[in-house]
Formats: structure tokens, sequence, C-alpha cells
């Protein structure tokens, strides 16, 4: 008689905020899949929060997490690149086990299963896809040495960026935060300036700093329900012909595009998954 081994994964019924965690059977990793074995899961606090925790509607359990570190315990059928004791980072959900393609069909698709390089560990892993959608992001922004460029936003994504921004050598990065660690945290990790938006007007203090012109780039990336404000202090820091990169994601309510403030300025979505031809590797 088969054994039914189980498994435990998170998982939110219908309720806001009603987090539990379910006993499951272990899925097979069926052909052209793998099966890894969890380590170690990343929380994505904006993604989590704003696009699932606090729904009223119950969520798919394939959502409920963001990003794993982990080994490779099976393999489905044609799967030769991969073998059972393989560190790898998988996009997947918070479990103890996920089942995920191991090939990627077209150049569209996001790799959903990626090796670790020997140097990097179970506690960095998981930040690969965040890390190298923020390397994606960087580069298509095209910072020049001249440029002043603003992040809005602090947290995780925010953050990575910045620090993206900084390896990469070009312009004078400007990080703005509402909380005290996150803006004592950019000083540490180098940010050229820091303002925190709670002691000070950010759009009044970016026109100082470049002298009434404003920012080249300003990268959105706070969302949630900070961001609609947030947006429209981006519009307004932002320099004639500037671009405003839009990354944050869960407003509550429409983005301000107001049409005098988006005249002769670039909006651009986020963009990810694009081949990244930047000189910063993923260490």
């Amino acid at each position: 008689m088969e054994r039914n081994i189980a498994m435990k994964r998170v998982a939110k019924p219908e309720g806001k905020f009603n987090i539990v965690i379910e006993e499951v059977a272990m899925p097979e990793p069926g052909p052209g899949e793998v099966r890894v074995k969890a380590v170690r899961s990343l929380i994505s606090r904006g993604s989590e929060m704003g696009g699932r925790y606090t729904r009223e509607h119950a969520v798919n359990p394939e959502s409920m997490g963001y990003s794993l570190a982990g080994i490779v315990d099976a393999i489905g059928e044609g799967i030769d690149h991969y073998a059972v004791g393989d560190k790898v980072v998988a996009s997947a959900p918070h479990a103890q086990y996920a089942v995920r393609p191991a090939r990627v069909s077209s150049p569209q698709e996001q790799a959903q299963v990626v090796p670790m390089l020997p140097s990097v560990t179970f506690d960095q892993a998981p930040y690969y896809p965040l890390t190298s959608g923020a390397v994606s992001w960087v580069d298509i922004e095209d910072i020049q040495p001249y440029d002043t460029v603003v992040i809005l936003g602090q947290g995780l994504v925010g953050s990575l960026l910045m620090q993206v921004a900084k390896a990469n050598g070009r312009g004078r990065i400007i990080a703005v935060d509402t909380l005290d660690n996150r803006c004592t945290l950019s000083e540490e990790l180098g940010a050229d300036v820091v303002i925190n938006a709670s002691d000070e007007d950010p759009v009044h203090a970016v026109h100082k700093i470049t002298n009434g012109v404003g920012a080249h780039i300003v990268v959105y990336a706070v969302g949630g329900p900070a961001g609609p404000r947030a947006f429209d202090q981006g519009l307004d820091m932002l320099a004639i012909g500037g671009l405003l990169h839009l990354i944050g994601l869960y407003e509550d309510q429409p983005l301000p595009l107001t049409s005098g403030k988006i005249q002769r300025r670039r909006l651009l979505g986020g963009y990810y998954g694009q081949v990244i031809p930047s000189g910063v590797s993923l260490r």
C-alpha cells in the first residue's frame, strides 16, 4: 500500500489576515519539473501583505510566498540539468516542499528554478529574484554620470535598487523614506543623500539639492496606502524631460495622473525579465 506522505504549507482561507499552517500531501514532480525541499523562504512584505493577507477572499496556496532556497530532492522525467542534492533558488510558496518547472520554454518566461553559486548561502539566496529585478530595473534606467536619481521608498525593493544604482557608480543617488531605521540603513549602505520625509518635505529638499532643476530619474518604490501621495511627490520633484519609473504596487486607490504634471516627462512601468547587460554581477 502506497504511503501518503504529508508536508506543511502556509495557506489563507477566506477572511482578512486569516493565515493558517495546513498539512497536505507532498507533491510529486511531473515531466520537466523538480521538487525542492525548502531551507529558507523569503517573506516579501509588500507582495504578501498588500496582495494576499489583507484580502477577504481565499488565496491560492501557490501564491502564498515569494521565493525560497533549498535542495532538489526529486526530479521529473526529461530533466538532466539538475540532480538530487543540487542547491537552488525557486519562485515558490511558503511550504516545506515545492514542485516547479525546471525549463524555460520561451524568452518571455521567467526561470522558476535557478542554481545557487557555491559562494552564496541559504540565507542570501532567496533574495535572488528581487536582486535580479533590481539589476534589470536599474539597467533600463540608463543612469548617466550627471543624473540625480531619487528612490522613493527604502523597503526591501527600494534598498536593493539603491544599492545596485550605487554599485553601478553613476549619478547622485538620493534615498527617501519616512522611517528612521530605513533612513539610517540607507546611509550605512552608501546613499549619497538620505531624506527623511517625516522630518522634511522631500519635494522641497530635492529641488534645493538640485538648484531647482529637479531629479532626472525618480524611482517609485513605495506602493500600498502611502503610494498615491508618494507618486504625486515623485512627479513634483521630477525635472522636465525626466523619467518616473514605477516599481511599487498594491495601492488602495488609483495613482494621480494629473495631466499638467506628466507633460514633458516620461513614465515607465517596472519591466522585468530582460537580458541583463549591466556590469553588476549577482554575487
